[in-house]
């Protein structure tokens, strides 16, 4: 992934016209997981463990290029994301947001993001990665119901959920999203709310809420097709929304976007205090880059 933005790219009269200020938001893809699941249409692979240091090599010559064609540019929001990037070592994770501190100059009250997969954490890697800065997780739970998790062909269960959402709080994060599918081919009412229940037991900062989209060549595609799964019920899964819309509510989470939810412990209204920052960028059209 090599992306600048229209709005971040730098603006050219002759190829000599200044770069438009302003802080960017900065998007770094690790396209590594532990499994594929069935119904992803992400730039992800599998099994390719031998080619991480490869890649974070790549990856932070990269982020040196930009550097230098961005000179000018602050660093708002910083967000790793996959794939599943907690799939590195944690020199890797080193090395890469040592690689950002060394390049960028990162706005005062920057917000760092990385996405985290129940199964592929632990208390070192998390420790690693509140030394290194980041103050916002992001974990892929998907559901609470084991059922649910095998069919969407998830690499953690249940336990590893709640394992590594405990070892997060201890090792000192207080802004946590968790990950959530709902329209699954015939869900029950029952099991998404039961679900959605146990998210707010844990009190998270922020809720994303995901409907299950058939993507085109994903095996999920090649079993609806095949008649191996029904098709997802539109109907069932706007009527899973609008009960979590009214749940969330009633719980205290700001619905700021369409599938988003966060607390508002300062009473920002509209914008909640616990949105997530980096997301809004793209949502409002703002400058970001990608690599």
């Amino acid at each position: 992934m090599n992306t600048l933005s229209p709005v971040a790219a730098p603006h050219t009269r002759e190829g000599n016209q200044p770069q438009r200020p302003g802080p960017l938001g900065l998007y770094i893809h690790i396209p590594f997981c532990i499994q594929k699941c069935p119904y992803c249409d992400f730039n992800t692979y599998a099994k390719l463990e031998h080619l991480h240091q490869a890649f974070v090599d790549a990856l932070c010559r990269e982020m040196a290029q930009w550097a230098e064609r961005l000179p000018t540019r602050r660093i708002a929001t910083v967000f790793v994301g996959g794939g599943t990037p907690t799939v590195l070592s944690p020199g890797q994770l080193i090395q890469i947001l040592d690689t950002v501190r060394e390049l960028f100059r990162l706005e005062p009250g920057h917000e760092i993001t990385c996405e985290a997969n129940p199964g592929a954490v632990d208390r070192e890697k998390f420790a690693v990665l509140r030394s290194l800065g980041v103050n916002r997780l992001s974990m892929g739970v998907q559901s609470f119901q084991p059922e649910e998790l095998a069919f969407l062909g998830r690499a953690h269960s249940v336990e590893d959920v709640y394992a590594a959402y405990t070892a997060a709080r201890a090792a000192g994060f207080d802004n946590i999203n968790l990950d959530f599918i709902f329209g699954l081919p015939e869900q029950p009412p029952e099991n998404w709310a039961a679900t959605l229940e146990e998210a707010l037991a844990l009190a998270p900062e922020h809720l994303s809420l995901y409907s299950l989209i058939v993507e085109p060549n994903t095996p999920l595609h090649h079993w609806v097709e095949g008649g191996r799964v029904p098709s997802p019920d539109e109907d069932e899964a706007a009527a899973h929304y609008e009960w979590a819309m009214e749940r969330l509510g009633r719980a205290g989470y700001v619905h700021y976007e369409v599938s988003n939810w966060a607390r508002d412990e300062i009473g920002q209204g509209r914008t909640p205090h616990r949105a997530c920052r980096h997301n809004l960028i793209y949502w409002r059209n703002g400058a970001y880059l990608g690599v």
